[in-house]
């Protein structure tokens, strides 16, 4: 079995379930999938396939809620499955669309489809289990999708604005939202900072992935990573990043000395 066909279906598949149970089928069989980099697998006319809830809105009308009431708490932990939910279509989609790639390119994004489906998992259970609402029940916006779909035709911009951009601002996030949950100090919010830690820890070795193979393809076409960085930020409209920047978890993660210093230069947004 091919893994890159595979990762297609899952992609395209729309049912939450029949997704979740395919990508958990691509883990159970991985050490079987073979891989045929040179495929250029066919684009299907819709993707990537997802339930026909949540509700899409412009990032700008996506109410702003309090934490500090169950219902803010539960619209918290929705968005961030949401979240999670296209960080799994992403995985699969750099796993079937980009083609060339060394073997171990697509064994790290299915890693990274799997994981992703992991924390789905935890975070829609303790939705549905702690506060009462299921994944669908919030609108959500649709901002990390559309780099994706900016991205496409450009496997060097996918990897620069996407796992080392946008998933990078999740390392940023995580603690400050860990710390208004924990100040609110519920049951249901602290099994969430459990959640979150859990989530930290393993984006950390995602934002690696990106890192890695962003280095890997400036290399080869003799690219300087942090000015080409600039000007695919500008080229592609990347959103301007802002801090605290979680500077630990972003070494860890395999930013330079460089690239972190630029992120507090004008040029860096």
């Amino acid at each position: 079995m091919d893994l890159r066909p595979l990762a297609l279906q899952a992609l395209c598949e729309a049912d939450l379930e029949q997704k979740l149970a395919q990508v958990a089928a691509l883990k159970a069989q991985a050490a079987a999938l073979s891989i045929a980099p040179e495929s250029l697998l066919p684009e299907p006319a819709a993707l990537p396939g997802r339930p026909a809830r949540p509700a899409l809105i412009d990032p700008a009308k996506v109410p702003q809620r309090s934490v500090h009431t169950p219902e803010g708490r539960a619209a918290l932990i929705h968005a961030i499955c949401h979240i999670e939910f296209n960080a799994i279509n992403l995985a699969l989609d750099a796993i079937c669309r980009f083609a060339d790639m060394p073997e171990d390119f697509y064994r790290d994004w299915l890693r990274v489809a799997i994981e992703e489906a992991y924390h789905f998992k935890l975070l829609h259970e303790h939705l549905r289990m702690q506060l009462g609402h299921a994944y669908g029940d919030f609108p959500a916006h649709d901002g990390l999708w559309a780099m994706c779909e900016k991205t496409k035709d450009d496997i060097t911009a996918r990897m620069a604005l996407v796992p080392r951009t946008l998933e990078a601002r999740g390392l940023d996030a995580t603690p400050l939202i860990q710390n208004k949950l924990r100040a609110v100090g519920t049951p249901d919010a602290l099994a969430a900072c459990d959640i979150l830690d859990v989530i930290l820890r393993d984006e950390i070795g995602h934002v690696a992935i990106g890192n890695r193979w962003y280095g890997w393809l400036c290399e080869r076409q003799s690219l300087e990573p942090v000015a080409h960085y600039r000007a695919l930020v500008r080229q592609y409209g990347a959103p301007r990043l802002k801090g605290p920047f979680n500077t630990a978890a972003r070494q860890q993660a395999g930013f330079s000395a460089e690239e972190l210093a630029a992120l507090t230069e004008p040029a860096a947004s």
